[in-house]
């Protein structure tokens, strides 16, 4: 089985939850504060609803992993590669930078490999954020309508929870809770939920998140997003190396700075990706 249908066990607080499924990107608590912590740093040109959606938002953050309820068979499976991308199996390739529709012919056709295997997360980043795009220049032709802050804040919020995944580093590869060994037993499983929950269990907080973040817009999103996958993928080492030294179920001063800096670098895709959501809106084309 894969990550995509194995159960994942863990704990929250004292009771052992079980829950049929896939990875999650961050617990909960992780998502929320990444979106509660974008929220707070945005400047004042970004509408007033939206710098003051945060709790709006960081519910809303969660909403994909919902979507991966055990019960919803035709959603779940819809959901379920949007939200990591095993950059080894990309085999070198990259992905275009058009839709996931030409990614999955270019993974069947030339990698002869299933695209729901591999992951389509950078796709699933890119279309909420042009979601939020054309909420935002509706926002922009009737300020009056009161249903469309209201969607502004669920594709925001829905954006948030794939910025949070990209940057927690195991969902860019495909050792995402171990890695195999030659006599096919799996060495460090469990990593995935340790990392998962350590900002939720270790205090990892929306005001320390935010302290010096700054929006900065984006002038090619595809090229930003790929690089911070990219980036987020050259910390895998590190993360095996905190887990073995028992480092993510007792906190050390480096696993904590390790953690909060990768929190911190969600929030700040984030908020650029609001940021220049916004901006790229005045802009837009009419719809029809």
């Amino acid at each position: 089985m894969t990550r995509r249908t194995t159960t994942v066990v863990f704990t929250i607080t004292t009771t052992t939850v079980l829950l049929g499924g896939f990875a999650l990107g961050w617990w909960a608590g992780g998502h929320e504060t990444v979106a509660e912590a974008a929220a707070a740093r945005l400047p004042d040109s970004v509408p007033d609803f939206f710098r003051r959606g945060g709790k709006h938002l960081a519910h809303f953050a969660c909403d994909p992993d919902r979507w991966k309820n055990r019960e919803m068979n035709f959603l779940r499976r819809a959901e379920e590669a949007n939200h990591f991308v095993d950059q080894e199996d990309l085999d070198g390739k990259e992905l275009p930078a058009t839709n996931r529709y030409d990614a999955m012919k270019m993974v069947y056709t030339d990698l002869k490999k299933d695209p729901h295997k591999i992951g389509l997360l950078p796709y699933a980043i890119m279309e909420n954020y042009e979601k939020l795009v054309v909420g935002f220049y509706d926002y922009r032709k009737a300020p009056e309508n009161a249903a469309i802050p209201m969607k502004c804040l669920v594709h925001g919020g829905t954006l948030a929870h794939y910025t949070g995944d990209a940057a927690m580093p195991l969902h860019t590869t495909r050792d995402y809770d171990g890695r195999i060994q030659p006599d096919g037993s799996v060495k460090q499983k469990g990593i995935h939920a340790k990392l998962d929950g350590f900002p939720e269990k270790h205090g990892i907080r929306p005001e320390e998140v935010s302290r010096g973040l700054e929006a900065k817009r984006i002038d090619d999103v595809w090229a930003h997003v790929s690089k911070f996958l990219d980036e987020s993928h050259s910390h895998i080492p590190k993360c095996y190396e905190l887990d073995a030294a028992g480092a993510f179920e007792k906190p050390t001063e480096e696993s904590r700075a390790f953690v909060l800096a990768r929190v911190r670098a969600g929030a700040q895709l984030t908020l650029d990706l609001w940021y220049t959501a916004w901006l790229r809106s005045e802009k837009l084309p009419a719809h029809w």
